[in-house]
């Protein structure tokens, strides 16, 4: 029983910092996500993509250890300026957080033209892009 506790007692602080795309659901500015991304890559640290993810929280797809759920559903535009005109410059830097396979399909559709939204779901990120699903929790 002291062994397990002391299993368990290790395992808690691995647990609460996997990372998850709660509360950044509705995106938002780059600078309140590029540092999650980077932080992740740096440590490694698993990171679940849940629920509803629009826009700038789907540059979380960019995490190298991301899994995503089947039941989550990733809303896509294409990127825009401070003035709410889409812009070149942020397009590219959303589409740079893609696998290559998502970002050809997104180009190909024209996901990416304008800042209308363009569903996927989870189960499609992970049959037909290639992402990890998430397993538990």
């Amino acid at each position: 029983m002291k062994n397990f506790l002391i299993l368990l007692v290790m395992l808690i602080p691995s647990l609460a910092s996997a990372g998850t795309s709660e509360g950044y659901g509705m995106g938002g500015r780059f600078q309140r996500f590029d540092p999650v991304v980077a932080a992740h890559n740096r440590s490694g640290e698993p990171f679940r993509i849940q629920g509803h993810c629009q826009s700038a929280c789907t540059e979380f797809l960019a995490i190298r250890n991301v899994c995503v759920e089947r039941s989550a559903e990733l809303l896509f535009h294409a990127g825009k300026d401070k003035e709410g005109n889409v812009s070149p410059k942020w397009t590219s830097h959303m589409l740079s957080a893609y696998k290559p396979r998502l970002r050809q399909y997104l180009m190909a559709n024209h996901y990416m033209d304008t800042l209308e939204f363009h569903a996927i779901s989870g189960s499609d990120i992970i049959d037909k892009f290639g992402y990890r699903e998430c397993r538990g929790g």
